[in-house]
């Protein structure tokens, strides 16, 4: 029998041969906006605690995340830990897009109005926040920090891949533990609400702690006469997370936009000529906003400022990040390090070496002349 965990939302599905059905009528539209959940604090703000996780002072957890924290306040310690690994990652993944994963301080919501709407953006960062509590808490249990769970134990005995026959040895990472851990504690507030934001998210964290699964690697150890390998050791370890990082970031561009049916109890696929499944995909609700120009309604910070490419064709260059403002162009110097050599034994020198380089930053928005009108 195939478990929720691995089934995913079948229902997402498009049924070949079936007529397409006319689901987006405007007054049901309008309720499913009108009762979308606004997102208030959020166990995301964990990482800004740091080693003052203190279970009823956190912000944001529903009644299970804070029965989960006092039961175990060291998993509350790596998940902090793993938070600031996850915004981390997704302010890498976003560093050359207009909305940049940035994060407000002292806020409890961490990435402020910006997560109100159901857009790839809220559905990238539900998934990189799954998988990064899926990561902290495996790596932890290998590490022998947690008193709850150590190395998978279900890794014994013999087995074998393109190479040959192994053992199963050494401290195999035990992911399966931080998955369902994960799922436990990441999906508790979605699983108090039906609607499409909570459907949305649990969909989005499931896909995040799935591809952490999906990037294990099979380390071994040879032994044999000079190194020969005839026998190996072998154990399963979880790949970097910026696997994981551009894994999901790749699933961010190509997101696909879903619409709730009209009984509540799942997804439609809003294009109908979508072929296959969303098992594996993120899925969002309400297209991204152009995140050019400061609205705080949005959450928006705009671009202005931001340092851009003026070669680049991609989403850093200066026509997409400006919004077509145009730029400024700075000379500033910059030292690097340079003639590096190695020194006897085990030391690097470099040099010091000043250039001239341009920095190009995106002009601000100008308010049109009417607005100065008095």
């Amino acid at each position: 029998m195939m478990s929720p965990e691995s089934r995913g939302f079948s229902d997402m599905r498009v049924r070949n041969g079936s007529k397409p059905q006319h689901h987006t009528k405007p007054f049901f539209i309008l309720l499913l906006l009108i009762f979308t959940p606004r997102v208030d604090s959020s166990w995301w703000y964990i990482g800004a605690l740091g080693a003052r996780v203190i279970c009823d002072n956190i912000p944001g957890l529903v009644n299970k995340q804070r029965q989960l924290c006092q039961r175990h306040p060291d998993l509350m310690q790596s998940i902090s830990e793993g938070a600031k690994e996850w915004i981390r990652e997704c302010q890498h993944q976003f560093r050359h897009h207009r909305w940049n994963c940035s994060t407000l301080d002292r806020d409890h919501t961490v990435f402020g109005r910006v997560m109100l709407r159901s857009s790839r953006e809220a559905a990238f960062v539900y998934a990189i926040s799954s998988a990064g509590v899926v990561y902290a808490i495996t790596r932890a249990c290998s590490q022998g920090d947690l008193k709850i769970c150590n190395c998978d134990s279900h890794k014994r005995g013999q087995a074998s891949d393109d190479k040959g026959n192994f053992d199963w040895g050494g401290c195999s990472d035990n992911v399966n533990y931080g998955i369902k851990f994960a799922k436990a504690f990441v999906d508790a507030r979605e699983k108090m609400v039906k609607d499409a934001r909570a459907l949305m998210n649990l969909h989005n964290n499931r896909c995040g702690r799935m591809a952490v699964k999906r990037f294990m690697k099979l380390e071994c150890k040879c032994h044999g006469v000079s190194g020969s390998c005839s026998l190996r050791t072998c154990w399963l370890a979880m790949s970097d997370f910026r696997r994981t990082g551009d894994y999901l970031c790749k699933k961010y561009n190509t997101a696909v936009e879903v619409t709730m049916n009209q009984d509540g109890t799942g997804f439609m696929v809003a294009d109908k000529d979508f072929k296959g499944t969303t098992k594996n995909e993120l899925v969002y609700v309400e297209n991204s906003p152009d995140y050019c120009v400061l609205d705080r309604a949005a959450g928006s910070l705009g671009t202005a400022g931001r340092v851009c490419s003026k070669s680049s064709r991609g989403t850093d260059s200066c026509e997409i990040m400006c919004c077509g403002r145009g730029y400024d162009t700075m000379r500033v110097k910059r030292v690097t390090k340079c003639e590096c050599k190695f020194k006897w034994c085990c030391a690097v020198e470099c040099q010091d070496c000043e250039e001239v380089v341009d920095v190009h930053t995106c002009k601000p928005h100008k308010r049109p002349d009417w607005l100065d009108i008095t």
